[in-house]
């Protein structure tokens, strides 16, 4: 028996194995969900399809591209999802985005156009995921986004993405407010520096990456299987009382001055 037997779930943004997204895929599936996964490409596609039949449960992977900047594709995959779960128990939202030139050299150069779209698609797609999802949760749920860090502190070369996942842990709080009412709960995890393929397009991450076991005071780096365990307990009728919150995931780096 699983802590999650008979829930069903969303997850936005597995793109390979070593996402945080699959970390949670893994973990929810493990405690018995039932999930749905979208993608954004053809190379996206190719690998959810490939991965999902290897998790728990698999077989039953409701699988569907979905940009959650189009709200035509959004509303279609909810249709989907009604027709397939007739509920949603849990979302998980990790939709990022920032263009590669807008993560090097001075924030104070940023493009509107890229400070737009990093914010659009970073911040608020986490807003369009829970309009989309707030009917199929009649009975209540828990609606979870992935950040960082360097949402509260400069973290060199993260720039925009900094900006982008501030506003996206404020609308966690207002969110959570809006929706506390009809028992769905909203938080964030901010995992530690993790070797994901997006955080590998950041310069000086791989250094940054290795002294994280020397400092952090677990001594260790965030594994995706410790953000995914975390997504479980927050999907799960054992974090009921948690709302509105930020959970850190870093072994404890965010504690050091």
């Amino acid at each position: 028996m699983g802590i999650l037997d008979g829930k069903k779930g969303l997850i936005y943004g597995v793109r390979n194995e070593r996402s945080l997204c699959w970390g949670c895929a893994q973990s929810l599936a493990r405690e018995g969900a039932q999930l749905a996964l979208t993608f954004l490409g053809e190379r996206e596609e190719k690998d959810v399809r490939k991965m999902a039949p290897t998790l728990p449960g698999g077989d039953k992977t409701v699988i569907q591209g979905c940009d959650l900047t189009d709200e035509a594709q959004v509303a279609a995959l909810h249709e989907t999802l009604a027709r397939e779960f007739g509920q949603l128990d849990f979302v998980i939202h990790g939709a990022a985005f920032a263009n590669k030139a807008d993560l090097d050299g001075r924030f104070l150069d940023t493009s509107r156009d890229g400070f737009l779209k990093a914010l659009e698609i970073s911040a608020y797609t986490l807003t369009a995921a829970a309009k989309a999802a707030e009917p199929l949760m009649a009975n209540g749920g828990s609606i979870m986004t992935l950040t960082y860090l360097g949402a509260e502190r400069v973290i060199p070369n993260y720039n925009v993405m900094g900006v982008a996942k501030a506003a996206l842990e404020a609308s966690v709080r207002y969110l959570a407010s809006d929706l506390g009412p009809q028992g769905i709960r909203v938080n964030a995890i901010s995992a530690g520096p993790t070797m994901t393929l997006s955080a590998r397009g950041i310069s000086g991450f791989s250094g940054m990456y290795n002294d994280v076991p020397e400092r952090a005071p677990l001594r260790r780096n965030t594994s995706i299987s410790d953000v995914g365990d975390t997504s479980a307990f927050l999907a799960s009728d054992w974090s009921r009382g948690i709302t509105g919150e930020v959970i850190y995931v870093d072994n404890g780096l965010h504690i050091l001055g």
